[in-house]
């Protein structure tokens, strides 16, 4: 009883205080509205469940994936700039980090893909790009995306991240290491207090580099425009998790001497399925922290919006179907989801409900530069009141009757409808959006 007391009055501390209050507490306040919809959404399960599916498909994707950039490299012939990389990734493993990372590469470099043949090479790829597809999947549902980018633009796109990536990434570091080893650079460092500086500068570059790839992840990934400050945020965040978490696992790998006791060799299989369930997790709490970023509206005590009623579903997709015509009548850019959440003054998740049935039904259509924002899809002059308003009722589903008494039932809400078809099947949604209409 007690912990639900204490709840019910931080809930209230963090949601309701008075407007009043001073800025360092509304400060607090609001750091902590972010600090507890992270933990109520890692309590919930779903980001936990999503790390352990991430863990299962990069077991079976990690040497596919490396062998993948190792080719591209080693055609760029940076192909060593690869096991650093990856010993870093692997080093709070302790000391058999460095063994683990030899075996992966060695078994990665005796791979030939050009003897695999056009099946095994199909293969290969669509192993590697399954990790791109789950990672983007956790990430839409993180977003609150139902519809992934159509097919033809995800092969596009992740054939990009696998070719082009490991090749971003490695120019990067070896920039890096050229210009920190080049003879200006070495009599710059024998002075101080520069030399201090440098040494400060190479320690920090892992932090910026796990920093800018998460913050790439955040912005590139989910299929929805990310604002680079909700990308940067959440990046920032990853990133410093994941080092503190990289140098706490190291310690506690380091002083787990029963596990070894007991598992012996087995020991690190475990500390590696550990890690890599720690790592996603990071990763995905730092989306969720991105997501909050850019959509504070959704920063409320309950993560799940209660279902609205038939009548309000109609309100919402009328409202949003109005908005979304008469902008276009009135030659104005459509709005994006988000945008129309805040214009409307309804619930983000009930927006976008809204949307998805009105994509699916053909009224609404995704456009402009980044293909977010929304627009009618039709003439609005060749389309009834009527026949979206059956359609919004109809959902993306129609109705199928199983049992005699289903029919009864259809026959009921037909009578009931009849009436509204009648009266407003002739009037187009021009008509009904034109002033004249609506004055």
């Amino acid at each position: 009883m007690l912990p639900d007391r204490l709840l019910t009055r931080l809930r209230a501390w963090l949601w309701e205080s008075s407007p009043r209050a001073r800025r360092w507490e509304a400060l607090v306040a609001r750091f902590g509205r972010y600090l507890f919809a992270l933990v109520r959404d890692l309590l919930d399960g779903q980001i936990s469940m999503r790390a352990m599916s991430l863990v299962y498909t990069t077991l079976l994707s990690l040497v596919p994936f490396l062998a993948l950039g190792f080719s591209v490299l080693k055609a760029l012939g940076v192909h060593n700039s690869l096991e650093p990389v990856l010993y870093e990734f692997l080093r709070p493993l302790g000391p058999q980090a460095e063994s683990i990372t030899s075996n992966l590469i060695g078994f990665v470099e005796k791979i030939q893909v050009g003897v695999l043949g056009s099946l095994g090479v199909a293969l290969l790829f669509y192993t590697a790009i399954s990790l791109i597809q789950k990672v983007e999947s956790s990430f839409n549902f993180i977003w609150r995306i139902e519809r992934p980018r159509p097919f033809g633009q995800r092969v596009g796109e992740y054939l990009g991240v696998l070719m082009v990536g490991p090749v971003v990434v490695f120019s990067a570091l070896g920039m890096t290491a050229t210009v920190l080893n080049s003879q200006v650079v070495t009599q710059i460092q024998s002075v101080e207090p520069f030399g201090f500086l440098l040494y400060a500068v190479t320690r920090a570059i892992p932090y910026a580099l796990i920093v800018g790839m998460f913050t790439f992840m955040y912005a590139y990934i989910p299929n929805t425009k990310v604002k680079l400050k909700a990308a940067a945020v959440g990046g920032l965040a990853a990133g410093v998790l994941w080092q503190t978490a990289s140098l706490a696992f190291a310690s506690f790998v380091a002083g787990a001497t029963d596990y070894n006791a007991i598992y012996s060799s087995f020991a690190i299989v475990i500390f590696l399925l550990i890690w890599f369930y720690v790592g996603w997790l990071i990763l995905l709490t730092g989306c969720q922290l991105a997501f909050y970023v850019q959509h504070p509206a959704h920063l409320k005590p309950e993560r799940s919006v209660p279902l609205p009623a038939s009548r309000e579903c109609e309100y919402t997709a009328l409202l949003v179907m109005g908005t979304a015509g008469r902008r276009f009548i009135a030659g104005q850019p459509g709005l994006t989801q988000e945008e129309l959440a805040r214009e409307l003054g309804t619930s983000p998740e009930h927006v976008a409900r809204a949307v998805e049935t009105l994509i699916s039904q053909g009224f609404l259509t995704e456009a402009g530069q980044t293909r977010t924002q929304l627009v009618p899809a039709r003439d609005l002059e060749g389309v009834s009141l009527g026949a979206l308003w059956q359609a919004i009722r109809s959902g993306r589903h129609r109705l199928k009757p199983q049992q005699a008494f289903g029919h009864e039932v259809m026959r009921v809400l037909d009578e009931a409808e009849a009436p509204f078809s009648e009266r407003y099947g002739k009037v187009s949604l021009r008509q009904w959006l034109s002033s004249d209409a609506t004055g």
